[in-house]
């Protein structure tokens, strides 16, 4: 009798399943990132395809693809989220500078002063309204869900000498991106300005086409730069790497408001794992630098200073030259401001 009740729950149980299996999602987002598994934006992701489709009980299906499957670039990219053929894109600021130029305030220097400052600044009311200028100039196409991190902080490396002051960048050939705001920043600083596409780094290091770059140290060590000649880092964290999440805003407003509350507490959930993942991957990543014969070299406050004083010009320049540069750039300053209130007095009310 037992053994026939047990099977009878054992064939319920496995139609059961066949039935939810055969269950289609209500709806499907195609999410994809320029990127690969050991990165950032791929932890991000597997959060948030994880939360939505439990949270949703699979009524929400998110499909990943990493890599250039869906597209290869910023611009092809987020012409297919306002097409629709993606509904889900991460891009950097330089990615997405050629269609929303103002998301360059994210490269401004010495903005941010460290990761809790940066993450209040990006978790709070200047990200709602880069959204909402990024709807305007799309038309209500293309809808910036959230901004994590990828990749940590950018630094100043070479493969030359030790930089501890802006005239150590004199005359050396930094690589950089083709949008003009890195560019402006390396010529203030007395540099030279490089634009190099990423492939191409490692070798443009060997042969001396370039001597330097902007990159935060899971990249630096990620792409074996070291072997390349990149042996001084200097960590002043002139900006915060910042990963911009674009959604197809038809897509999402098409979804009933409990779908629509899921998927943004999803981007919540992928965008605190973006934070997180950087500060794990960069202890490893700096011990190996400095095992490797690396230097590794920390300014004091009174050298930092220096950097910012130097690079002063480029706020200028971005409020002037880039469309609505200047309005972005106020939101960023009051925001930053807040931030620094608000976290100081946290601070401050922890240490009593």
């Amino acid at each position: 009798m037992l053994k026939s009740a047990l099977k009878s729950l054992t064939v319920a149980a496995m139609l059961a399943g066949s039935a939810l299996s055969a269950t289609a999602a209500d709806y499907t987002l195609r999410a994809t990132a320029n990127s690969n598994e050991n990165d950032e934006d791929y932890d991000g992701l597997v959060v948030f395809k994880n939360f939505v489709e439990a949270a949703s009980n699979g009524a929400i299906e998110v499909e990943l693809f990493i890599g250039t499957q869906l597209c290869s670039n910023g611009a092809e990219c987020l012409q297919g989220v306002a097409g629709g053929a993606i509904d889900v894109y991460i891009s950097t600021s330089g990615g997405a500078s050629g269609i929303f130029p103002y998301v360059q305030v994210l490269d401004l220097p010495y903005m941010m002063s460290d990761d809790r400052i940066a993450e209040h600044v990006l978790s709070g009311d200047f990200t709602r309204t880069m959204r909402n200028m990024a709807l305007e100039d799309s038309d209500n196409m293309i809808r910036l869900m959230t901004i994590g991190n990828t990749g940590g902080w950018r630094n100043f490396a070479n493969t030359k000498r030790r930089i501890a002051a802006p005239s150590d960048m004199e005359g050396l050939k930094i690589r950089t991106v083709v949008a003009d705001l890195p560019q402006v920043l390396v010529k203030a600083l007395g540099a030279s300005p490089t634009p190099i596409p990423w492939p191409e780094l490692f070798t443009s290091f060997q042969t001396g086409v370039v001597e330097g770059s902007k990159n935060g140290i899971t990249d630096i060590m990620g792409m074996k730069f070291p072997d390349a000649g990149l042996q001084y880092v200097t960590l002043d964290g002139h900006a915060y790497m910042g990963a911009l999440w674009w959604m197809n805003n038809e897509k999402f407003l098409s979804m009933p408001e409990d779908m629509r509350r899921v998927v943004v507490d999803g981007f919540y959930a992928l965008q605190q794992a973006t934070f997180a993942s950087p500060k794990r991957k960069s202890i490893q990543a700096y011990e190996d630098f400095v095992a490797g014969g690396g230097d590794l070299y920390v300014p004091t406050p009174a050298e930092k200073a220096a950097f910012k004083e130097a690079a002063s010009p480029v706020f200028d320049w971005f409020k002037e030259n880039v469309d609505r540069g200047g309005e972005i750039f106020g939101a960023l300053e009051e925001a930053v401001a807040a931030a620094e209130a608000d976290v100081n007095g946290a601070r401050d009310a922890d240490l009593n």
